[in-house]
């Protein structure tokens, strides 16, 4: 490698570009944007490349290949772009397989073995393999992310490698590109038997180096597992009996893209491990007794034991994706939690569980004891909790990262490995070491394996906080070696840790190393700065925040005054993003729905995150906030909220795409159909005056075209109609008291009835159903009275059109209406979530203070009041006990999944008789409100519901109920499948023991 490879010119030439794009199919890309987002991976560092290439097959990666020799540049192959040592960052030409090289090639089932594309994601290909009973056992954190050509770069472990063992362990053989160019096929082979082939020279040298090396490795490579440092030399030396054969495709493991491509990777698969599984969750009093601990518990032979620290504890309970799952298994306040798991039989897991309590209690340890020896087991028999628990440790770093201080975790010592019975000490002086330079570091993670992962906590904006990070890197390596541990025990070298090679293996390893480089790659070409001639790990010119690096202040929209710097904390907000990826899984939960559809690195959570940073520090170019490319970076965030809740650090980008609208609106103005639909709430009586036109526009495709032409409304798409019939509020307030026929004398309770523009205007179906359920319940129902006489509005359409003023004037007069209500103590009960939950979101930074942190604690949607007053048995509904059993689908709105209410809405379904509630395991909808209308977004709209709800919604029996409470998630299910989803208040109403089949005027219709 030469150091003006590494540097690289960062940029092309026209020629240069022209030419990649004649001879690759799949994309090529130039511009700031996209190279930005390809310049930083889930590390400290950033490196703009000179192009990106998204190859569509092997033949394109063999071009961009022999482009890179052509011009002198180096390549660097990516997968998910998670790599925490600056493994996928660098100068010249970065290749990502994620989007297209994805396949599952082979798969011999009765011989336990496959072959796939350098792109496959870990979960994906693992939901392949479950039908045949099979799985890839490398359980690593970032499973729903990480792709096996990343794993395979890596030497990725896992936390069952106890059981399973490293990537190593289960790979067969590798195929691909050396550096120059030609096909390689590296598997196990006899090192007394040679194929004749092109590379047996090579091969030849390698098998000699490994023989010449032998005692040096024995005498340098530490005896742990968890050893993913330098280059698996140790792999070319035969087995001290001389039988067996030596694998060649284990040197190329863990090498981190430095020495060849890999196109294709046959893996070893394992069945798939007992559903008996039980977790024993051990609680210490302190840190070190966990530590000294482990080793006993390992005995016991758990699949797995898995670390959880107080402060892990402590921030996961501010998340709320994870706080009910703390509540149910975490006893008192422990300082430390060791996840003990038994994957056997049925009685065996029954019999070491026994053996854990035993353990536990001759450690000294027992519930109430109090002090020192306070402690013992929880049992978790529950799958479902069980899961929880384990998304819970997976999320153990970007927990850690949740911390919205200018200082941050910083990954660098985080995964030493040392031998068990060092565990105990090693962390007390490292602890020691942090408190030295002032700071504090939380652990999680692999106890079994003595791998613990510790970020300590720095602000890396900052020179001594970068100095700090060096001297405790150096300290820390120094006692890793003297515990004879492994300075990279999973996450890799990279830059953080290449340069460290010569103290942790000696000169003559790591010469052994560099002669493996020149091997397979004497150019340097290949990924480099990586394991050899790396830069040093504290060059700030390599960093995400390098020397100079600075956000101006803007004048936001929104509060973001819980973050800090510049915009009010708004840049705070933004750099939250630590880019760990989990916005790229492609199942579970509801993040991140457009990347779903397109797999674009821009349409990703992380994607908008780092170019909305660049953009915001100027390294985008001047006004790159307000440019066209900035726009193209969001247009498809749907809004869907699900970032907040899912996005382990807590990225809303929702409310940063509505600011960065927000800053271009002021500068640009607002194009006139995202004000039409903005303005929808002060349209009603317009609305229904047009309703004859809409309907006809909705009836003739010429006129859908003119639309589509004027406006930019999707001619495929139906619009919905202000309807003659629309609800009024006085039919509230004519409701008040309670009925004569009420199940007990006295009211049940007061609420308010917030209803929203779309069920007013469009379906008063619904509010008529749910005051007439309310009232049946024998609840006081009441109207807020407005200002003015215009309905309540939560400003939503403004915020989709980043008009945030407007929004602030409709929130504040939204507040004053219903601040007496909630002061009285009566709940704001709301149908429609994307507007009853802003009550709860946007109105705290639209008007931040007591005021709105008190309506947002009394706003409530109409499933989270029933099932609240249901479970408090206040709700008492007189329906039908005849109907028939029905099952009912439920499918969630993206911002009830993302306030976490979706177990109040099963809970609310099913206090109707004879409904089984069943929750679709579905995405976004695709409609978001306006999304779904657009011209230029409504292919994409459609593509989010034909991944999971729309074939859900087929596949019901068409007796079988169909429920959503959102309008737009209504609409697309009607539009896609001709079948009308239904509000759970309509259900309800249509069952009241008095009730007639239909709940009011346009039931059947909403249209008419």
């Amino acid at each position: 490698m030469t150091p003006a490879l590494f540097g690289g010119p960062g940029m092309l030439d026209e020629t240069a570009r022209a030419r990649l794009r004649r001879d690759i199919e799949g994309e090529v890309h130039f511009d700031a944007f996209t190279r930005g987002r390809y310049a930083t991976d889930a590390s400290i560092y950033q490196i703009m490349p000179a192009g990106v290439v998204i190859p569509r097959h092997d033949r394109d990666v063999a071009a961009a290949l022999d482009m890179a020799r052509g011009m002198n540049l180096p390549l660097t192959m990516r997968g998910g772009g998670t790599s925490q040592c600056g493994q996928t960052v660098n100068h010249g030409l970065i290749v990502d397989c994620s989007r297209h090289l994805t396949g599952l090639l082979e798969l011999d089932v009765a011989g336990r073995r496959a072959v796939v594309e350098p792109g496959i994601v870990l979960d994906e290909l693992n939901r392949l393999l479950k039908p045949h009973g099979l799985w890839f056992p490398v359980d690593i954190s970032t499973g729903s992310r990480a792709t096996l050509g990343g794993m395979v770069g890596n030497n990725s472990c896992g936390s069952r490698s106890l059981r399973y063992g490293t990537t190593r362990d289960n790979v067969l053989s590798l195929s691909g590109l050396l550096a120059d160019g030609s096909a390689f096929d590296f598997g196990a082979l006899d090192p007394d038997r040679l194929p004749g082939d092109r590379h047996s020279g090579m091969v030849e040298h390698l098998l000699d180096l490994g023989r010449r090396e032998a005692g040096e490795i024995e005498a340098r490579f530490p005896k742990v597992q968890r050893r993913v440092g330098g280059y698996n030399i140790d792999a070319l030396v035969p087995p001290a009996d001389g039988a067996g054969p030596v694998n060649l495709a284990h040197l190329l493991i863990g090498s981190e893209g430095t020495l060849a491509i890999t196109t294709r990777i046959e893996i070893r698969l394992s069945p798939l491990p007992s559903s008996e599984k039980v977790l024993g969750v051990c609680h210490f009093p302190d840190f070190r007794s966990a530590m000294e601990a482990a080793r006993h518990l390992v005995a016991l032979g758990p699949t797995s034991v898995e670390l959880v620290d107080a402060t892990m504890i402590g921030l996961a309970r501010s998340i709320p994706m994870f706080a009910r799952t703390l509540d149910a298994f975490v006893r008192g306040t422990p300082a430390a939690l060791l996840l003990v798991e038994f994957a056997e039989g049925a009685e065996e897991n029954r019999r070491r569980v026994t053996a854990l309590h035993d353990t536990m209690a001759d450690l000294g340890f027992g519930f109430g004891k109090g002090g020192p020896a306070e402690g013992g087991v929880v049992e978790v028999h529950d799958p479902a909790l069980a899961a929880d628990i384990a998304e819970l440790r997976k999320a153990g770093l970007n927990i850690m990262m949740s911390m919205k201080e200018a200082g941050k975790p910083v990954s660098f010592v985080e995964d030493c490995a040392v031998p068990l019975e060092h565990l105990a000490d090693y962390t007390d002086r490292l602890t020691a070491i942090f408190r030295a330079h002032g700071t504090e570091g939380t652990w999680y993670a692999h106890a079994s394996e003595g791998c613990l992962h510790v970020r300590p906590v720095l602000n890396l904006k900052l020179d001594q906080d970068v100095r700090k990070m060096r001297a405790i890197a150096e300290a820390a390596f120094d006692m890793v070696r003297e515990f004879k541990g492994s300075h990279s025990g999973e996450h890799g070298d990279g830059i953080v840790r290449s340069e460290f090679h010569t103290k942790m293996f000696g000169q003559p390893i790591v010469k052994a190393f560099e002669e493996v480089k020149r091997t397979f790659d004497p150019e340097g070409r290949l990924n480099p700065g990586k394991i050899t001639a790396a830069p040093p790990m504290d060059d700030r010119s390599l960093m995400r925040y390098p020397p100079g690096y600075a956000v101006a202040e803007i004048a936001t929209g929104h509060d973001w005054s819980a973050w800090t710097g510049a915009g009010g904390g708004l840049q705070g907000a933004v750099e939250m993003c630590n880019n760990n990826g989990a916005c790229r899984k492609l199942k579970g939960g509801v993040m991140c729905p457009s990347y779903r559809v397109t797999r674009n690195e821009r349409d990703v959570t992380r994607g908008r995150a780092n170019t909305l940073r660049l953009a915001l520090s100027g390294q985008l170019g001047r006004d790159a906030l307000f440019s066209d490319e900035m726009a193209e970076t969001l247009k498809l965030c749907v809004g869907c909220k699900a970032c907040q809740r899912e996005c382990p650090t807590g990225v809303d980008m929702a409310r940063m795409k509505t600011e960065v609208l927000y800053q271009r609106s002021k500068r640009m103005g607002v194009k006139p159909r995202d004000r039409l639909i903005a303005e929808l709430p002060r349209m009603g009586r317009l609305g229904v005056a047009l309703g004859g036109l809409v309907r006809l526009r909705n009836r003739l495709p010429l006129l859908a075209r003119a639309g589509e032409g004027l406006l930019g409304l999707a001619r495929a798409r139906s619009l919905p109609v202000f309807r003659r019939d629309h609800f009024r509020d006085a039919d509230v307030s004519a409701a008040a008291p309670a009925p004569t026929d009420a199940p007990t004398d006295a009211p049940a309770g007061e609420l308010v009835l917030f209803v929203d523009t779309f069920g007013r205007w469009m379906e008063p179906e619904l509010p008529r159903a749910a005051l007439k359920v309310l009232r049946a319940a024998g609840y006081v129902v009441h109207a807020a009275t407005p200002e003015g006489g215009r309905p309540l509005c939560c400003g939503r359409t403004y915020l989709a059109a980043g008009m945030i003023d407007r929004a602030r004037d409709e929130a504040r007069r939204t507040l004053r209406a219903l601040l007496p209500h909630i002061r009285a103590g009566r709940p704001i009960v709301g149908l429609e979530p994307s507007c009853l939950l802003t009550l709860r979101d946007e109105f705290l930074t639209l008007l931040p203070g007591e005021e709105a942190e008190a309506l947002a604690g009394g706003a409530l949607l109409f499933e989270e009041f029933v099932a609240r007053e249901a479970e408090a048995g206040r709700f008492r509904l007189p329906l039908r006990q005849d109907a028939p059993r029905r099952v009912a689908h439920i499918h969630g709105h993206c911002h009830q999944k993302a306030a976490g209410t979706m177990a109040a809405v099963k809970t609310a379904a099913e206090v109707v008789p004879g409904v089984e509630a069943r929750i679709i395991d579905s995405g976004c909808c695709g409609m978001a409100g306006a999304f779904g209308y657009g011209a230029e977004t409504f292919e994409v709209s459609r593509r989010m519901a034909e991944l999971d709800l729309l074939p859900a919604v087929r596949a019901a029996d068409e007796a079988d109920l169909l429920i959503a409470a959102g309008t737009s998630c209504r609409h697309q299910i009607a539009d896609g499948t001709e079948r009308r989803a239904r509000h759970l208040a309509e259900v309800m109403a249509d069952l009241l023991a008095e009730a007639p089949e239909t709940t009011g005027p346009g039931a059947t219709d909403p249209g008419e």
